[in-house]
């Protein structure tokens, strides 16, 4: 089992996504370092925080917090210990046994890429400073459906006949 320290609390901040070239993000987020990054947040994601922060009837500080039994949301932020939580839950209730937090990094690393995420973005987006750390996480799956020299002879042939 990954132990993640309890003093940690998630921190989003009502008005810290922000609109930026007609999209949302959350500007200044500090990752390892102490780096500051720009992340993107998609559409469907603020939609969902919307719905949480009307619901839970927050209009100032952190996003997050705890809801107690009676169904109160509290003033108190969640710690990482219990995101974590939640999410072995929900792992656990879609027969996902054995988890671990940078298997969420890798899996979003790989549906990005699969969606036709350019590999420098998807850099950019898990915060890593080095390319090869990203290549590392997406690891390699052989496309033999698409393979990748199916076109060799439509382009020679394509070649040959411009050149004719």
């Amino acid at each position: 089992m990954v132990q993640i320290s309890p003093v940690r609390s998630v921190s989003l901040v009502v008005d810290k996504i922000q609109m930026r070239d007609d999209r949302w993000v959350i500007p200044d987020l500090v990752g390892k370092r102490k780096k500051l990054r720009l992340v993107p947040v998609p559409g469907w994601v603020k939609d969902r925080l919307d719905l949480w922060t009307v619901a839970a009837k927050i209009t100032k500080e952190k996003k997050f917090r705890a809801v107690g039994k009676n169904d109160k949301v509290s003033g108190s932020s969640l710690s990482t210990t219990a995101v974590w939580k939640i999410v072995l839950h929900y792992a656990h209730h879609v027969g996902i046994e054995h988890l671990a937090p940078h298997d969420l990094h890798r899996t979003c690393a790989k549906l990005c890429r699969k969606s036709g995420g350019d590999l420098e973005q998807i850099q950019f987006l898990l915060g890593h400073s080095s390319i090869q750390t990203t290549e590392k996480y997406l690891g390699g799956d052989q496309d033999i459906v698409n393979a990748v020299n199916d076109q060799i002879f439509a382009r020679v042939k394509k070649f040959q006949s411009n050149s004719d």
